[in-house]
């Protein structure tokens, strides 16, 4: 059961969907990554449970998804305006997580929430790896 602990920790910011629900999950989400091992620690003591795929995520190391059915998620920069645009993979970022316990279908358990996203190193989002359908050398 979450006690209402919170940890403040950095990482890198994958999937950012702030402002605009995820078709799969039907939520706003975003990964927090590249956990140090202290980090990934502090949020398994709060009952969190911290992914790790070093096949098909290798860039993101340790990491957690914090997801919101509800209401869109913030951003701010280090000088505490808010970001509107969109954030790219590999930012970085100090987060404040906190958790909240879910019970669904005789499962139950506690789930990340993004508290407060900071972010300190802003990567400019670039859409589908700047494909466009108008280069000539598409094959």
């Amino acid at each position: 059961m979450y006690d209402g602990q919170k940890v403040k920790i950095k990482c890198d910011i994958y999937w950012a969907q702030l402002s605009k629900i995820n078709e799969m999950s039907g939520a706003y989400q975003v990964n927090l990554c590249n956990l140090s091992d202290a980090a990934a620690e502090a949020l398994e003591e709060m009952g969190l449970s911290v992914n790790q795929d070093s096949e098909k995520k290798a860039d993101m190391g340790k990491y957690i998804t914090c997801k919101s059915k509800n209401k869109p998620m913030k951003a701010f920069d280090v000088d505490g305006d808010e970001i509107t645009e969109d954030i790219g993979n590999g930012s970085k970022a100090k987060a404040l997580v906190g958790g909240y316990d879910w019970t669904y279908k005789n499962k139950k358990g506690i789930s990340p929430s993004l508290i407060k996203l900071v972010v300190t190193d802003l990567v400019e989002y670039s859409g589908a790896g700047g494909i466009s359908a108008d280069d000539e050398d598409v094959l």
